[in-house]
C-alpha cells in the first residue's frame, strides 16, 4: 500500500475511533494490516478512543449577533443567532461536513440527470419532526415552495429561481426540475434558509412554532435574549450528545469572552482576535481558529450618488490598505480581499488576478475625473458585525484621508442592524458567512434580481456569465467563467471587500470535537450542538 493511501486509511480509522463507530479489535486489525506496529496502533487507538463522544450534560453557549427582531421564518433568517438556531432545531436536505465536503442530512442520497437539469433526493426514512410525524416528500416540496413564487418574501428566492417544478414521487423521494443545468444544486441545499418544515394541508409550511426535524427542540425561547433546547431523541443523524443546549445572546464581545473565561458558559462565538494570545495561555480554554470563505463586505448603493459613478467606487477601493487592516484588526487571522466575493477557500479560485493595492494618489485622480474631489461619505457599522468591526471602519477612514476622502463612521446599534441598516443605508459594513461555491455566493448577493443584492449592482455580462457557469460541467471552462466574473466585480462592482476573516471561537477545555471543523460558519458551521460533546 502506498504511503498516501496508508495515511488516508489511518485518518479514517482514527476518525471512526473518535466517533465510537469501530471496536478496538477491528481498529487494531486494520491498522496492523496497513503496516503499523502493534505498539503504534495501540497508541493511535488510545489517543483516538479517548476522544470518543460521550452523552450527557448541558452546553451553555454565548452567542453574538442576536436581535429582538429575529424570528422563526427561515426565509427571513439574517442574524448569526437565527443561523445557529436553524442548525440546532431544524435540518436541511444536505450538510457541509467538518472537512468541508458535502454530506447527507434529511436526504440520504441524491442523483442527477446527465445534463444536471433534474435532481432526485431520497429522504432518510428515520427523519422525524419534533411532533413525531415522519418527514415526507410533501414536506420537502412545501419547504422549498416557501421560497418560490411571486408572493414569497424569502431571501432565498433567487437560489431557487431556476426550479420550474418539484415533484413528490410518492416513494420517499423528491425530484427537482430546473430550467437549466445546475451542478451545484446539492450544495445549494445546505443554505441556512432552506430548512425542512412540516407541510400544511394547503401546501404552505408551519414555521410559526419553531418546529423542525433537527437534533434539538425548543423548550424556551425569547429572541434577543436566548433559549433552552432539549435533545430530539428521534433525530435521524449521528451525535446530539448533549442533553440540553442553553444559548444566551451576548452581543458585547468583552462580556462574551469574560463569560467563557470565568466558566459561566462552555463555548462562545466570535472571540476578539487581539486577545487570542492571552486566551491561548489559559489551560482551561481552547481556541478554534478556522480559515474560511466568510467575508467582510462594504456594499455601496450603485444606483445612488455618489456611488453611481464607477470612478468613485474604485477610488474608495483604492483608498483602503487591506494589509494593514488584516495585521492590525484581525492580528493576521484573515486573507486579504480583492473586491470580488470569491476566496481561496472556494473552488475555481482565480489566483492570477492582480491584487488591488492601496493607492491614494490614483484614488485622488479618479475622484478628480468624477468631479468628486474632497468626497465625504458615511459608512455604517456595528460592534456585533465582526470582531473589530468599528475599529476596522475607523482605520479605513484614516487611510482614506490620504486620498482626500472623508469617511464618517456611523456606529449603529447592534440590535436591529440587519433590519434597519443592512439593505437600507447606502454604505454599510456587512459580514457574510462562507458559501460553498462561487455560484451560490454570486446568486445570493450579486445577481441583478437577488433579494440580497446589497450593492444594487447591475451588470448584464456578469448575469450572463452566472447563468452559463451554473450549467457548465467542464471544470476548466467553469474556472474561466468565474475568472471573468471576478474581474467584472472587482473593476465595476459596488462592493469593497477588505478581507476574508478566519472563524475565531472558543470553548472550555472539557468541550470536545473531532478536530475537523466546518469552514462554512462559526462553531463548526453552527453544527456544534450535534457534533460536540463533554469530556467526562
Amino acid at each position: 500500500m502506498k504511503n498516501s493511501e496508508t495515511d488516508m486509511l489511518m485518518k479514517r480509522l482514527a476518525e471512526e475511533a473518535r466517533q465510537g463507530r469501530i471496536s478496538r479489535r477491528s481498529f487494531m486489525h486494520y491498522s496492523m494490516a496497513a503496516g503499523m506496529t502493534a505498539s503504534a496502533a495501540t497508541g493511535l487507538w488510545t489517543g483516538s478512543a479517548q476522544a470518543a463522544p460521550k452523552r450527557g450534560g448541558t452546553l451553555r453557549v454565548a452567542q453574538h449577533d442576536g436581535n429582538t427582531s429575529d424570528q422563526h421564518d427561515p426565509g427571513q433568517y439574517q442574524s448569526n443567532f437565527e443561523i445557529g438556531f436553524g442548525h440546532t432545531v431544524r435540518a436541511y436536505l444536505t450538510m457541509i461536513n467538518p472537512d468541508g465536503t458535502l454530506g447527507p442530512d434529511v436526504a440520504k442520497e441524491w442523483s442527477a440527470s446527465p445534463d444536471a437539469t433534474e435532481w432526485t433526493f431520497v429522504i432518510n426514512e428515520k427523519a422525524t419532526f419534533h411532533n413525531g410525524n415522519k418527514v415526507t416528500g410533501a414536506d420537502v416540496v412545501a419547504s422549498m415552495n416557501h421560497h418560490r413564487g411571486d408572493d414569497t418574501t424569502s431571501a432565498a428566492k433567487a437560489l431557487l429561481a431556476d426550479v420550474v417544478d418539484l415533484t413528490d414521487n410518492g416513494d420517499n423521494s423528491v425530484t427537482f426540475k430546473l430550467s437549466g443545468g445546475n451542478a451545484d444544486l446539492p450544495w445549494l441545499m445546505t443554505d441556512y434558509h432552506l430548512a425542512i418544515l412540516p407541510a400544511k394541508e394547503d401546501g404552505s409550511v408551519e414555521w410559526q412554532s419553531g418546529i423542525g426535524c433537527g437534533p434539538y427542540k425548543v423548550a424556551e425561547l425569547e429572541f434577543g435574549v436566548g433559549g433552552r433546547f432539549v435533545r430530539h431523541d428521534d433525530w435521524h443523524g449521528e451525535g446530539a450528545w448533549f442533553d440540553e443546549i442553553q444559548i444566551l445572546v451576548i452581543n458585547d464581545p468583552n462580556a462574551r469572552q469574560t463569560a467563557l473565561v470565568t466558566g459561566d458558559v462552555d463555548t462562545a462565538s466570535l472571540l476578539d482576535n487581539k486577545t487570542l494570545a492571552l486566551l491561548s495561555r489559559d489551560p482551561n480554554i481552547e481556541v478554534d481558529n478556522v480559515a474560511s470563505a466568510q467575508a467582510i463586505t462594504m456594499p455601496m448603493f450603485c444606483d445612488q450618488a455618489p456611488f453611481d459613478n464607477v470612478d468613485v467606487r474604485n477610488a474608495l477601493k483604492l483608498a483602503i490598505n487591506r494589509e494593514e487592516l488584516v495585521e492590525k484588526i484581525t492580528f493576521g487571522a484573515a486573507t486579504v480581499g480583492n473586491d470580488f466575493h470569491h476566496s481561496p477557500a472556494m473552488p475555481y479560485w482565480p489566483e492570477d488576478i492582480p491584487q488591488r493595492e492601496y493607492d491614494p494618489e490614483q484614488a485622488k485622480a479618479l475622484l478628480k475625473k468624477a468631479g468628486a474631489e474632497g468626497l465625504t461619505v458615511n459608512l455604517s457599522t456595528a460592534d456585533s458585525i465582526t470582531t473589530g468591526a468599528v475599529d476596522a471602519a475607523v482605520l479605513y477612514s484614516e487611510q482614506a484621508k490620504a486620498a482626500g476622502i472623508t469617511i464618517n463612521v456611523v456606529r449603529e446599534p447592534n440590535d436591529g442592524y440587519w433590519s434597519d441598516v443592512w439593505l437600507n443605508k447606502p454604505w454599510c459594513m456587512v459580514t457574510w458567512g462562507a458559501r460553498p461555491t462561487p455560484d451560490v455566493m454570486y446568486s445570493l448577493a450579486y445577481k441583478s434580481d437577488a433579494a440580497w443584492n446589497e450593492s444594487h449592482w447591475q451588470n448584464e455580462r456578469f448575469n450572463e456569465l452566472l447563468l452559463e457557469g451554473k450549467a457548465e460541467l467542464d471544470d476548466t471552462r467553469r474556472g474561466e467563467i468565474y475568472h471573468e466574473m471576478a474581474m467584472l466585480a472587482r473593476d465595476d462592482g459596488g462592493t469593497v471587500i477588505p478581507y476574508f476573516p478566519n472563524f475565531i471561537y472558543g470553548r472550555r477545555s472539557n468541550v470536545k470535537h473531532t478536530g475537523a471543523l466546518a469552514p462554512s460558519w462559526q462553531m463548526d458551521g453552527y453544527r456544534y450542538a450535534s457534533r460536540w460533546w463533554f469530556d467526562g
